[in-house]
């Protein structure tokens, strides 16, 4: 179920085994990622779903306006 979180969250997501995927575009991602995450750009992501662990939560991110 989709749900805003805040960065403390995403930090505590992660540390308990979360998925962090990036939907910025590849140039954004490649100047300024969170570390671990996993790169999906927006137009790639139906098609790369299936590369996630269906076990494990996901989050996804797309900006960070801080």
């Amino acid at each position: 179920m989709p749900s805003n979180v805040f960065r403390e969250d995403v930090q505590r997501l992660a540390a308990d085994g979360a998925q962090i995927v990036e939907v910025l575009p590849r140039d954004e991602y490649n100047d300024l990622h969170i570390a671990g995450a996993l790169s999906f750009p927006l137009t790639e992501l139906g098609g790369r779903a299936s590369e996630l662990n269906r076990t494990r939560p996901v989050v996804t991110y797309c900006n960070d306006f801080l």
